[in-house]
């Protein structure tokens, strides 16, 4: 495989040089999670965040503009076109990554850049999916049947899944026939659900209009439960996540996925697959698949402490959920970062027509990226502390609220150390 073919299917590259100290690394993690803890436990006795009920509303005039249909199908139509770009890209390129854009739009710019463009513009991809336009174009169902309501959005966490495998484990990711199949795959799937299920489908089975929505909870923009476009604090964003089914399962794919990419270059893993009797792709895919299992195993144990503790909480699983999302963006952050600010040009620049195009220098001194990931990966486990602290002291009885926290004060120090040993193995 080529260096930027294995760049695209390994985030970005080798981290396991960069001048990190693991004392200070690990030590600095946890008291950065024991103070917010004991602050919060003494500081924070009642429930401040409001959902989807919180928010300042924005003028007006700009609510009309992103309402406006001609805005929405200008968003629809940029969607369309580059989803055509990229489809004619992989079908008439050269099956090389060095010359065609398409493997770098997939990777880059779709998976990667829908974390900042969520995080500021809301859940961007559900105006600009091709697929929601192309079922648009085609004759509506007489009678769709609605989701089932025990569905949830577990569909679009076995698309996160299979879109891992295909960065991750898969023979050659970046080649076109691969990324041709995906796209396929994906194409017939949605389209065959939405014919059933009018375009509601997509909210619950497109694994990137899920991911952009649920990054988008974290957005200081989003809209109140009347509807109106509003500023809000994250916290409330995050606060008001549905409680779905599904949830643990998109959140664990997301978080193991990122933990494996962090493992898949590290040199005893790759001697591993280089030597393992099952063969690369076969080794690969357990690996994978373990490193997802293992959290969610890790949080199943957190939900059900959390049951034997207060056995008037319910739904343990998903009650606390919501507080997995800055960590999993954390992740993204962390072994992301320099892959997007890298890649992102030169894919650009090659769609352009740019022959030979490289990347740019990375904006950060080794050290400099190091002290970003450390930070990202605890900001990230800070956050989900406050969110998991803020849903305690509401759903929990006031002598309890605190000590009901410890489970998933273990589980937060357990992520945030594995997080750190990734960047230093």
């Amino acid at each position: 495989m080529t260096a930027p073919a294995h760049l695209l299917a390994h985030g970005v590259g080798s981290r396991h040089d960069l001048p990190l100290s693991p004392f200070y690394a690990y030590a600095g993690a946890f008291a950065a999670l024991f103070v917010s803890f004991l602050a919060l436990g003494l500081l924070w006795s009642s429930s401040r965040f409001r959902g989807d009920r919180a928010g300042r509303p924005l003028p007006a005039a700009l609510q009309r503009l992103a309402d406006a249909p001609a805005t929405r199908t200008a968003l629809r139509l940029i969607g369309a076109a580059a989803g055509l770009a990229v489809l004619l890209h992989l079908l008439l390129g050269p099956d090389d990554p060095d010359r065609n854009p398409a493997p770098g739009a997939v990777y880059v710019l779709l998976w990667v850049g829908l974390v900042p463009a969520s995080l500021l513009l809301g859940p961007v991809w559900r105006l600009l999916n091709p697929l929601r336009t192309l079922h648009a174009l085609l004759p509506a169902p007489r009678a769709p049947r609605p989701v089932p309501t025990g569905l949830g959005i577990r569909p679009a966490a076995a698309g996160l899944l299979l879109f891992a495998w295909l960065e991750l484990a898969a023979p050659d990711p970046a080649s076109t026939t691969t990324l041709l199949t995906f796209l396929a795959v994906l194409t017939v799937t949605g389209l065959l659900g939405a014919a059933r299920h009018g375009p509601d489908w997509f909210a619950h089975a497109d694994p990137f209009e899920v991911y952009s929505s649920l990054l988008a909870r974290l957005s200081p923009l989003g809209r109140r439960a009347d509807g109106r476009l509003v500023l809000r604090s994250p916290f409330d964003g995050l606060d008001s996540t549905p409680q779905t089914p599904g949830l643990v399962a998109t959140v664990c794919v997301l978080l193991g996925s990122t933990a494996y990419d962090g493992v898949s270059d590290n040199p005893r893993w790759i001697t591993t697959l280089q030597t393992s009797a099952l063969g690369p792709t076969l080794t690969a895919t357990l690996g994978l698949l373990a490193a997802v299992a293992l959290v969610a195993v890790l949080y199943a144990l957190c939900a059900g402490t959390l049951r034997l503790m207060t056995r008037t909480l319910t739904h343990p699983l998903t009650s606390f959920a919501h507080s997995l999302l800055p960590i999993a963006l954390g992740y993204l952050v962390a072994h992301y970062f320099t892959l997007f600010v890298t890649e992102a040009p030169r894919t650009v620049m090659m769609a352009a027509g740019t022959d030979n195009a490289s990347a740019p220098a990375p904006p950060l001194s080794p050290g400099g990226l190091a002290a970003l990931q450390v930070a990202a990966i605890v900001t990230g486990h800070v956050l989900g502390v406050v969110a998991a602290h803020d849903r305690s002291v509401r759903l929990f009885p006031p002598a309890r609220a605190v000590a009901g926290q410890l489970p998933l004060f273990a589980l937060m120090i357990a992520y945030t150390l594995g997080g750190i040993g990734l960047l230093i193995a």
